[in-house]
């Protein structure tokens, strides 16, 4: 509500104006298809009355289930982004019975800059929900995400990869909950996904993230990473692809022609988890990192994964890392260098 005060040493009513707002011209009610922008306000040295412009596209057609789809929350991972922008321009309202929210990339400074966090508030966008309202502009698009598309949506599903620091081999994932038929809606959307991998996680950080504040819901919620270093493959995209068609498939909200990937033949997910922290090796030390074992090998607990060797000094020996458990080589660091803190190697185990 607008509050009016008195400024009694000019005689002028000043008027309290409300929070900043971001605004779109999405219609949520209207059937067909529409692409917009939700525009956020942002001013700038460049743009003094400027903002943000986040793509969006809405297709509609009757009622039913609606799935929301992101993308670009991080931007160095592109799966998302291209597989979505794709998805937005083919997909027909014709086909649908129910609604499709897609936003490529939720955090299009980023995606631009091909960083992680925004260059605009230095904020990493998927460690800042629910947002503010009034916040920078990446808090802003988190708590409009928070209070106006997450109410329109009844599962979520947030693309990711492991950008320019890291490499997986592409798995879907879910977090251990405490509902049990959230658990099981939302395994069953994990597997209708059918990444080669599908993934329960236990993960070392957690606050801020996009997936609790749609679990705390009770909605169901998957991620995934697709591939990493920076870019794409054929075989990551196309499974991103894949995927969104088949979580719509599973929803019951798209009922068109079978598209050219998903006539090909796949392997079925395989059920994995990673069920604590003995699944993370992290480096203690900084240096060139040295990998001795391949992503989608199998490992022993207490074998060597991979060796941290000093830059300044040759007669100081490597640092030595090693599984803290069996199973497979899921993820690993990407970058030649390495620091303390990085996860240098992700493990998961069959867990079905």
């Amino acid at each position: 509500m607008t509050v009016e005060r008195s400024n009694h040493s000019t005689g002028f009513i000043a008027k309290e104006m409300p929070p900043r707002v971001i605004l779109t011209s999405m219609d949520w009610e209207a059937d067909g298809k529409q692409h917009g922008y939700l525009s956020v306000p942002y001013s700038s040295d460049d743009s003094a009355w400027g903002a943000v412009r986040v793509p969006i596209t809405l297709i509609r057609n009757g009622e039913g289930p609606c799935v929301l789809f992101t993308g670009g929350n991080h931007g160095d991972e592109y799966e998302g982004p291209i597989a979505l922008r794709k998805l937005a321009t083919a997909l027909e309202a014709d086909d649908f019975r129910g609604s499709a929210i897609i936003i490529p990339a939720l955090n299009p400074p980023a995606v631009q800059a091909g960083t992680r966090v925004s260059p605009i508030d230095g904020v990493n966008m998927n460690r800042s929900f629910p947002g503010k309202r009034t916040g920078s502009v990446t808090k802003m698009i988190c708590h409009y995400v928070s209070t106006r598309l997450l109410p329109e949506a009844d599962a979520v599903v947030d693309i990711h990869s492991g950008g320019k620091t890291l490499t997986f081999t592409p798995f879907a994932a879910m977090h251990y909950l405490e509902d049990p038929d959230q658990f099981e809606q939302t395994k069953a959307m994990m597997h209708a996904f059918a990444a080669p991998i599908s993934l329960v996680i236990e993960e070392l950080d957690t606050e801020g993230m996009f997936d609790g504040v749609v679990e705390d819901t009770g909605k169901p919620f998957i991620f995934t990473e697709l591939g990493g270093g920076g870019t794409v493959t054929p075989q990551t995209v196309a499974i991103a692809e894949r995927g969104i068609i088949n979580v719509l498939r599973h929803f019951g909200i798209y009922h068109g022609e079978p598209m050219d990937f998903e006539k090909e033949e796949v392997p079925p997910t395989r059920m994995m988890a990673t069920p604590d922290g003995k699944s993370y090796t992290i480096s203690d030390e900084t240096g060139l990192f040295e990998m001795v074992v391949n992503l989608g090998d199998s490992v022993e607990e207490g074998q060597l994964l991979g060796r941290i060797h000093s830059i300044e000094k040759t007669e100081i020996p490597p640092s030595l890392y090693f599984a803290h458990r069996s199973g497979e080589l899921i993820g690993r660091h990407y970058p030649g260098l390495a620091r303390p803190g990085d996860c240098l190697a992700v493990i998961a185990i069959d867990d079905e």
